[in-house]
């Protein structure tokens, strides 16, 4: 079927935003932003289109073109496109869903001549700026490789970007590949790997790591990372520990500290839920926490798993609780889910926490409704040299629409440069 021609150009600014058509390339304030494919070929055509209201049935054909798809899919890599521009379904700053016909690009965009007029050989002439570009850079794709721990598991792991390394311990829960894909994961990605070379890995158990292993301790996990540190060829780098990872990336640091130059804990704590509870009834509210979790996982019921997101993302829409969970159930399987969670709450590093001796950066959510920020002080007063900054938020994990996050990402910006 024929469409309405493009808007003539090949690159495109719009804010702090450029995207290049041709290259197949988002980039935001000159670093590259990574986009699930598809949400980028809609997006791409959206913008080339965006003198009109362009159907679904046009988008479903430029973007999938014969392949079968529902519109599930359409919705699912709108989204996508609209995280990846910082827009949302219910802004719609920049891509407008108009009821029973489409969508538009609606931001003002200035189109930008990828080469100049012949009469400009200086800056003057036609107006057309000359942009320089070799190609996708790493942050637009990454490469997994696998290792073995010493037990014979075999440990995915990635790197992406360029730059100074950032290694990240694994958390609850990854997927290599599938976390580009999902708001919960993607900004993260985009904003840890600017002007750094940042390196991840699924922990045992879930991912594309191997799901039936002969130890599941956090033990083991600290062994795991060990495991990667050596299969990257780390000297001495950053560590970042989010979450359960946080308690992974102190034991580490605790057992290596020649290896360590800096640690930044994100949403952490240093004891599980069940080993800091101290009365009946915090032992009861653990309990039953981890009860409904279970439930949850075992049984894959959609009511325990949403209350269980929505202590991860307590602002978040019943359709972002779906998301989460969703995303769950793709990165493991439920017998792990449930052995993941009863091992978090067993978690007590705050007798080695003392023990890590490089400067540390504590972030968390002032009022999250996950891990309490009691837990956020004690790690500050066991370690050292650390300093604790609080952020104004509810969410376990850091949505790109707060403003916590781009605070989030200049305190980390600002202490991996001191």
């Amino acid at each position: 079927m024929l469409y309405a021609a493009k808007v003539e150009g090949d690159k495109y600014r719009f804010g702090e935003f450029e995207l290049d058509t041709a290259r197949h390339q988002l980039l935001r304030a000159g670093e590259p932003v990574h986009v699930e494919p598809r949400a980028l070929d809609l997006l791409c055509h959206l913008v080339e289109h965006r003198d009109r209201v362009v159907p679904k049935s046009e988008l479903l054909d430029e973007v999938w073109g014969d392949r079968f798809v529902s519109e599930a899919a359409l919705t699912t890599a709108l989204r996508t496109a609209r995280l990846a521009v910082g827009d949302t379904g219910s802004r719609q700053q920049l891509i407008r869903t108009v009821h029973r016909r489409g969508c538009q690009f609606v931001a003002p965009v200035t189109a930008v001549g990828d080469t100049p007029s012949p009469s400009a050989g200086t800056e003057q002439g036609t107006g057309a700026e000359k942009t320089t570009a070799d190609g996708p850079s790493g942050g637009d794709r990454q490469t997994i490789r696998f290792c073995r721990a010493g037990d014979g598991t075999r440990i995915a792991y990635a790197a992406v970007g360029s730059g100074p390394p950032l290694l990240k311990a694994a958390n609850w829960m990854s997927h290599l590949d599938l976390e580009w894909t999902t708001p919960v994961w993607s900004h993260w990605l985009g904003g840890l790997a600017r002007k750094r070379r940042l390196i991840r890995y699924d922990e045992r158990g879930c991912g594309l790591s191997d799901w039936v292993v002969p130890g599941f301790t956090f033990e083991d996990w600290v062994d795991d990372l060990e495991t990667v540190v050596e299969a990257v060829g780390l000297d001495r780098f950053p560590l970042l520990g989010v979450s359960q990872g946080g308690a992974v990336a102190v034991a580490y640091a605790a057992r290596h500290p020649e290896r360590v130059s800096r640690l930044i804990l994100a949403g952490a704590y240093a004891r599980g839920r069940q080993v800091r509870a101290r009365s009946e009834t915090e032992s009861a509210e653990a309990a039953l926490d981890l009860d409904v979790a279970r439930v949850g996982w075992i049984h894959q019921d959609p009511r325990f798993l949403r209350v269980f997101a929505s202590q991860f993302l307590p602002d978040g829409t019943p359709a972002d609780w779906d998301e989460f969970t969703a995303f769950q159930r793709q990165t493991t399987s439920p017998s792990n889910g449930v052995r993941f969670l009863e091992e978090f709450a067993r978690i007590d590093v705050s007798d080695i926490a003392q023990r890590v001796a490089c400067p540390t950066l504590i972030l968390h959510s002032r009022d999250d409704e996950r891990v309490p920020v009691s837990q956020a002080n004690e790690l500050a007063s066991l370690i050292p040299d650390s300093q604790l900054v609080l952020l104004k938020s509810r969410s376990h994990l850091l949505t790109a629409f707060e403003p916590a996050w781009d605070e989030f990402l200049s305190h980390i910006d600002a202490f991996l440069t001191e």
